[in-house]
């Protein structure tokens, strides 16, 4: 403001030119030019105007701040937004009153109740609104040829009335007259009623004024009342002490499917065809089931990637409504859970405080969205559990587990590549546990492998002397080492991808993955990276049973639930990390191909133990058979190998040096600890000493010849 005062202070008027002739009046004669000293006089007096102009007082200013602050201090008020809610509740209560009375003299709502009817296919519910439609048209048309005719009838019948009224009035009269033989009692009478209707005019009268002062205050407030009671108005007007619920049925799937905005469904809905139901909304367990075929050009996979938003339309959490794809891609199936329903979870695990188990009946895992309980199959099968971290893959091992130790006859070995609590308290129910990062624990991990590799060949042995293709229950019961084995390998990919054992883990854990699930050994593998580098594919190819906890992307969600898993809509990819905590994608623990499971939770924390209990109800039931721990109580019968037909179906027909035997022979047979220890010298040693085969230093290779060792098989058997 100062340099526009400043500047201000320095204009002048602009000299005329002298070229430019004087300008002249209307008559033709030169106007009056100011002289210099005019000019000089009248610019000073400008300059001076200019010079001392008045500034807005700075007072003005804070006022406007002050104004505009408060303004805003009032929007944002509680109080205010109370005021401007009830206020605006009047207009909202007279466009209510205005749409009702339009639709008491049109069909608008009964048309409006036909389209969403047929928008939902529902054609009984249209016949009935056309059949009320009709209805209403002849009562209304009724009702206006009465109002034509009303004033006729009004007429005659105040005729009518008035005249039985005085004539009632005259006989009175008359009676009256002559019963006190007086004929003035018959005036009387009218006058009576005369001043009964003074009297009445009075009072009305009197009322009158403060009625017709009160009749538009009471307008306002029937409008308010009926404002605040519709529902209806902007969304910052409502308010509402519990969430809106709706029933799940035709018309509000129809809206929920016309609210995604997707231009196949509006089309479909503008063109007025219905939406065809092939199982109509039915109650299933905590929710409702329906399967619909989808307009033209949209896949159910399509509804299913906008979960969200198919769930705000139908007034639910993302986590209470799951689309999946039928039995073709325009097939949308979906599962809706009850408002609310789902927050409780799969509840307590039912074997917290007693029960026993027989792991060839399954053991509980959870419960279905729809409420069922669900046992997880493990006899002749293999686990792999998946997902982001902290979303409930430990959780699932640990129920299996827990239901595993309340079977006495089962044995349980844990193995943890990384340091953590998760099964520390199983300690004492497992035959064989380790935990730790370092590369003397993944070293134990592996030797532990080796063993379980040697138990599968022994079993295999054991079943082909008793004849059975399987391990049974009576077999698993007869003592002769057929009882159930559980592996956990929790967090695998740590020891798959060790620098220097995974390899080697990788490949016996696929060996036993194939042949262990027949001979009474159930593998549960555990990870977060369901990978091709992180778990061998012959893994997760050969794990019947998959629980999926929220994942990345569909490769993640195939290694776990099978190859077209994601394709087919069976996805872990839709679960939301945190928001779906403990709820699973399952696949093989029924007849269906996948499940949606929440996993029953057993804390493990100081101060909330429910898992020590089980443990103890387990090492009770243990006690009471006498026989230990099963695995850790007494020596694992040793299998019995052949060096020299070992050697015969390593070597093949090639002649191999003596140092690279020892690595032949550990390939063969992986779990034969002496075969991992040896050394090429002490073979030579050994083939010496016990068989009498003797191997030469040819170029000081020590070649192992197949015919040597043929003859030595030779000289045995003869």
């Amino acid at each position: 403001m100062t340099d526009l005062y400043g500047n201000l202070r320095h204009l002048r008027p602009a000299e005329q030119p002298d070229s430019e002739p004087a300008p002249e009046d209307e008559t033709g004669r030169g106007l009056a030019v100011p002289g210099p000293d005019e000019v000089d006089v009248r610019a000073q007096s400008a300059v001076v105007e200019w010079e001392e102009p008045t500034p807005p007082p700075r007072t003005v200013y804070a006022a406007v701040i002050v104004i505009r602050t408060a303004a805003k201090t009032v929007a944002k008020d509680e109080r205010t937004k109370v005021v401007a809610r009830n206020a605006a509740y009047i207009p909202v209560g007279a466009s209510v009153v205005a749409r009702r009375l339009w639709e008491a003299k049109t069909n608008s709502r009964y048309e409006r109740m036909m389209r969403a009817a047929e928008a939902a296919g529902n054609w009984e519910e249209l016949k009935e609104w056309e059949s009320r439609a009709e209805q209403a048209r002849e009562r209304r048309h009724r009702r206006r040829m009465a109002l034509l005719e009303a004033p006729v009838h009004m007429v005659k019948a105040l005729a009518v009335g008035l005249g039985t009224f005085l004539g009632f009035l005259l006989l009175i009269g008359i009676t009256l007259a002559v019963a006190d033989h007086d004929p003035h009692r018959i005036r009387e009478t009218f006058m009576a009623v005369a001043d009964f209707v003074r009297t009445l005019v009075t009072i009305v009268a009197i009322v009158w004024g403060p009625l017709v002062l009160a009749a538009p205050w009471l307008g306002v407030v029937w409008l308010w009342h009926i404002g605040r009671t519709s529902g209806r108005g902007p969304a910052w007007m409502q308010v509402a002490t519990e969430d809106e619920d709706v029933d799940i049925d035709e018309t509000t799937i129809a809206r929920a499917l016309e609210a995604m905005r997707i231009p196949q469904v509006t089309a479909y809905f503008k063109a007025g065809h219905p939406l065809a139901f092939i199982v109509v909304p039915r109650r299933e367990g905590r929710g409702t089931f329906f399967v619909l075929r989808l307009p033209a050009g949209v896949t159910a996979d399509r509804i299913a990637r906008r979960r969200a938003d198919f769930a705000t339309g139908l007034h639910r959490l993302a986590k209470e409504v799951w689309p999946t794809t039928g039995t073709e891609a325009g097939l949308l199936a979906t599962w809706v859970a009850d408002k609310g329903a789902l927050a409780e979870g799969a509840g307590p695990y039912p074997l917290l405080t007693d029960g026993k188990v027989d792991v060839f009946k399954g053991v509980p895992l959870g419960k279905t969205l729809r409420g069922d309980p669900i046992l997880a199959p493990l006899m002749e099968r293999n686990t792999i559990a998946g997902g982001m971290p902290g979303q409930g893959k430990s959780s699932s091992a640990r129920a299996i587990l827990a239901g595993a130790a309340l079977d006495p006859t089962a044995e349980i070995w844990i193995h943890v590549p990384d340091t953590n609590f998760d099964f520390e308290l199983f300690k004492r129910r497992a035959a064989r546990y380790v935990m730790g990062a370092e590369d003397e624990f993944i070293e134990k991990i592996l030797h532990d492998l080796q063993d379980l590799y040697a138990e599968v060949q022994t079993r295999g042995q054991i079943l082909i002397e008793q004849q059975e293709p399987a391990v049974t229950r009576r077999l698993a019961d007869a003592g002769i080492g057929l009882h159930p084995l559980f592996y956990l390998l929790e967090e695998a990919h740590l020891a798959i991808q060790h620098r220097k054992y995974g390899k080697e883990i990788s490949q016996l854990l696929i060996d036993i993955v194939k042949l262990g699930r027949k001979r009474g050994i159930h593998v549960i593998v555990s990870t977060q990276a369901p990978t091709k580098d992180s778990m061998p594919r012959d893994v997760t190819r050969n794990c019947s049973n998959g629980i999926a906890f929220a994942v990345g992307d569909y490769v993640a969600n195939n290694a776990l639930l099978g190859e077209g898993a994601y394709a087919g809509g069976h996805r872990a990819t839709e679960l939301i990390p945190g928001v779906d905590k403990g709820t699973a994608v399952c696949k093989g623990l029924s007849g269906e191909r996948s499940d949606i499971v929440q996993v029953y939770f057993i804390a493990i924390e100081k101060g909330r133990d429910e898992l020590t209990p089980i443990i103890d109800r387990a090492m009770a039931m243990i006690n009471e058979r006498r026989k230990g721990v099963p695995g850790k109580s007494g020596p694992r019968p040793a299998p019995k190998r052949d060096l020299l037909e070992d050697l015969e179906a390593a070597l093949g027909e090639e002649i191999v040096p003596a140092a690279d035997v020892p690595a032949l022979l550990a390939r063969h047979a992986p779990g034969w600890a002496p075969y991992r220890r040896m050394t090429g010298k002490a073979l030579r040693e050994r083939l010496e000493r016990e068989y009498g085969v003797r191997i030469p230093s040819t170029g000081n290779k020590w070649p192992v010849s197949p015919d040597a060792i043929a003859d030595a098989l030779a000289k045995r058997t003869s």
